[in-house]
């Protein structure tokens, strides 16, 4: 740890007083945005399938003097979905702001996804948040308004190995910008973040075999480096904020410019000393980041 709370850059109590839904919640980039949240002032409701990650994230928000609270859900199922929301908005009143980050996804090339893989990847990282969404507007957003944002991936130039996910993750863009429009009446936000290469604890649900290649990513990246949960969650909280109220039905990528690279540019990542200087140096905010195994010497 490099602090004992979390060191944002935006305003103390910026949401005090609002309830966010973070789902995902018990890891990587969903457990680093809720910290941000409840540092922030926020009651956190987490929301994922694990029920020890999801405690352990909640004590430690609760430790560092933020409220959370959390649900077991499996939002691939609409029933639970339902159920979910509606105990959030009775034991809250009102859902202000919804985080849709809980996704997954697996390596293989198209030709070996059965459809049980595809299906199973599409219901998580598409009709999962779409469900969610679609509660939390029924029964709070529509009559309150609010904010949501979509956690989408870098699947500009497609993603060859994650063909699943790839699609799925595009839906959730065409959701994103459909639901902006058709939910502005209500006053009611949607937008999306895309990380690029962000070094979370997802990078260690890959095979070991994947461990080289994960750590060869960087070199793809204009910026030099990989992205921090801190950097991404930035970019969440600021698309939450009153400072985004004009902002709704679009995409923030948070990827270094990896989507820019090119063939025959030739050295396509920054020298170490341009990485050190201030304008594009990490952002580690978030004072309880663990270092995903796979990098760890």
């Amino acid at each position: 740890m490099t602090a004992d709370r979390y060191r944002s850059v935006f305003a103390p109590g910026l949401f005090k007083g609002r309830t966010v839904v973070v789902t995902g919640g018990g890891s990587g980039i969903g457990r680093c945005t809720a910290h941000e949240l409840a540092a922030l002032g926020a009651h956190v409701v987490l929301v994922g399938r694990n029920a020890a990650k999801l405690e352990a994230v909640a004590g430690e928000i609760a430790h560092d003097g933020g409220a959370a609270s959390f649900h077991i859900c499996d939002i691939r199922q609409e029933v639970a979905v339902q159920s979910m929301v509606q105990a959030i908005v009775a034991a809250r009143g009102r859902i202000d702001g919804l985080v849709n980050n809980a996704g997954g996804q697996y390596i293989t090339p198209l030709e070996k996804i059965s459809a049980k893989g595809w299906d199973a990847v599409v219901a998580t990282n598409l009709t999962g948040g779409f469900l969610v969404a679609k509660e939390c507007y029924l029964q709070s957003m529509q009559a309150h308004g609010g904010a949501i944002v979509n956690i989408v991936a870098d699947i500009w130039g497609s993603m060859p190995g994650m063909g699943h996910s790839g699609a799925a993750r595009a839906g959730m863009v065409s959701f994103t910008e459909t639901a902006a429009m058709e939910w502005a009446r209500s006053g009611v936000r949607v937008n999306a973040v895309a990380p690029g290469y962000i070094a979370s604890s997802g990078m260690d649900h890959y095979p070991p075999e994947a461990g080289p290649m994960l750590r060869e990513m960087a070199e793809t990246v204009p910026a030099g480096r990989f992205g921090t949960e801190a950097e991404t969650s930035a970019g969440i909280v600021f698309l939450l904020s009153p400072a985004a109220a004009f902002i709704s039905g679009t995409v923030m990528r948070i990827d270094g410019a990896r989507p820019q690279v090119r063939m025959g540019w030739g050295q396509v990542s920054a020298p170490v000393e341009a990485q050190s200087r201030d304008a594009v140096k990490p952002f580690n905010g978030f004072h309880r980041y663990q270092t995903p195994k796979v990098f760890q010497s």
